[in-house]
């Protein structure tokens, strides 16, 4: 199997700190998105997070914010943790003059996907996803939809071919999680780590012993 040069670059660094983009989306999924920011901050990474409108929202809703909370993750202040409003394209990674080393967007809706996949970047997270694209940087797309239609398939496709890497949020049994969610959760997160070139212990990998 021939290891993408993403992935193979992403390894050689592995143990640097590194500066990351975080999105969020409106799809369901956003305990996701919490445990990575979480897991990066304490692991001395830098982290800006962007969320678009629905993606607050949604997120406020499955993890039971306070409604006029105004951050996206009110329990994880950090100085490490810079979050942009949807619409502000000064961030520094709306341009590829920002020294980003990845991004992530999790959960990511098909809306989203397919702004990407046609390059229609009209809110800050699809912009910086667009960057990490051109620039040739590590993108992670964890789409969240079921079933998946053409359409759907089709812009993930494109999305794969212009150098994103999709990770389905998909469960795993081989390690016999039992009923954890947060197992699973970890699961998923821990590949999303490794595509970004984080090292992670987070979930027991095939072949290593019990």
């Amino acid at each position: 199997m021939v290891e993408s040069s993403h992935s193979s670059t992403a390894r050689v660094e592995q143990d640097k700190s590194k500066e990351l983009v975080i999105g969020v989306s409106g799809a369901s999924g956003s305990i996701i998105a919490a445990r990575l920011v979480r897991y990066l901050l304490e692991s001395g990474h830098r982290v800006h997070l962007v969320a678009s409108k629905t993606g607050k929202m949604v997120t406020h809703d499955e993890l039971e914010v306070a409604d006029g909370t105004r951050t996206l993750f009110p329990d994880m202040e950090h100085e490490n943790l810079t979050e942009w409003g949807p619409k502000n394209f000064y961030a520094p990674f709306a341009s590829g003059t920002a020294p980003i080393d990845g991004m992530a967007i999790v959960p990511c809706s098909m809306a989203t996907v397919a702004g990407l996949a046609h390059g229609i970047s009209d809110n800050l997270l699809k912009r910086a996803g667009e960057v990490m694209l051109k620039e040739r940087r590590p993108l992670v797309v964890v789409p969240r939809e079921a079933p998946l239609g053409p359409i759907h398939l089709r812009n993930l496709l494109t999305l794969a071919e212009a150098g994103a890497v999709i990770i389905p949020p998909l469960l795993t049994f081989y390690q016999h999680p039992g009923d954890s969610v947060l197992e699973q959760v970890d699961y998923v997160v821990c590949r999303i780590l490794d595509h970004l070139g984080i090292s992670n212990e987070l979930f027991q990998r095939w072949g290593s012993k019990t």
